[in-house]
């Protein structure tokens, strides 16, 4: 897949690094190309950096990985964007990352959508740490979730294809609205991370609890079970 990338921070660059290791052709943008073209060096795989003004036309999918407060001008500074995916990642957070400075009534995601109406927009990765986005998974670990919302099928498709190139696990969130609901998700995750000091290589998860649970009660109903033939046999009287 070709796939742009948009700002060249912690996050650009760890899309950068986890895309170009991937397999994916990528394209990172930056207000100073040199920015980009810094990372685009320091990362393997085909990745390179271009001028705003030429990424959309070299890409199929878009990544605004900008904060909240630059990406709409960020996005329209790329080019047309008629039909394009574009994945918006950003918690729209206050000057003081106290809170959430959109919210309830409509999220980050959203307003995004209304600003450039042409584009495909998707919810994604707004919980994922850039330290957890650029580094691999410790051995035996479970896969990092990436929960994704969006209001077009194929840009769906092509977000959760993309999500599992990258060695995570998609999560379908439903519709772009639901970015209302990732949003203080992705707060709750910088509260955990910084102001709770658990640190920034954690991620959250939603886990199938019951199918658990019953794996666990048939293999005890299994081994009573056997418990319970290993009894009749020693009971048996002996034969003839």
């Amino acid at each position: 897949m070709r796939v742009g990338i948009i700002g060249a921070g912690n996050m650009g660059s760890a899309f950068a690094r986890r895309l170009g290791a991937a397999g994916h052709d990528v394209f990172i943008t930056s207000r100073d190309v040199d920015d980009a073209k810094n990372v685009a060096d320091a990362v393997a795989g085909n990745v390179q950096a271009v001028p705003q003004r030429e990424l959309a036309d070299q890409v199929d999918l878009m990544i605004a990985a900008t904060p909240y407060a630059q990406q709409i001008n960020a996005i329209h500074a790329t080019g047309s964007v008629d039909g394009k995916i574009v994945v918006e990642i950003s918690n729209p957070l206050t000057p003081d990352m106290s809170g959430l400075a959109v919210g309830h009534t409509t999220s980050a995601a959203e307003e995004v959508a209304k600003s450039v109406p042409v584009a495909r927009v998707v919810k994604a990765f707004n919980t994922v740490f850039a330290q957890v986005l650029g580094s691999g998974s410790a051995p035996n670990a479970p896969r990092v979730q990436v929960f994704y919302a969006g209001d077009d099928d194929n840009a769906k498709s092509s977000v959760r294809a993309l999500i599992e190139s990258m060695g995570f696990e998609p999560v379908d969130a439903g519709p772009l609205r639901h970015a209302r609901y990732l949003e203080p998700l992705g707060m709750l995750n910088i509260y955990f991370g910084y102001m709770a000091k658990m640190g920034t290589d954690i991620a959250l998860s939603v886990r199938k609890i019951s199918a658990q649970g019953d794996e666990a009660r048939t293999g005890a109903a299994a081994r009573e079970q056997s418990t319970k033939r290993v009894r009749e046999e020693e009971e048996r009287p002996p034969a003839g």
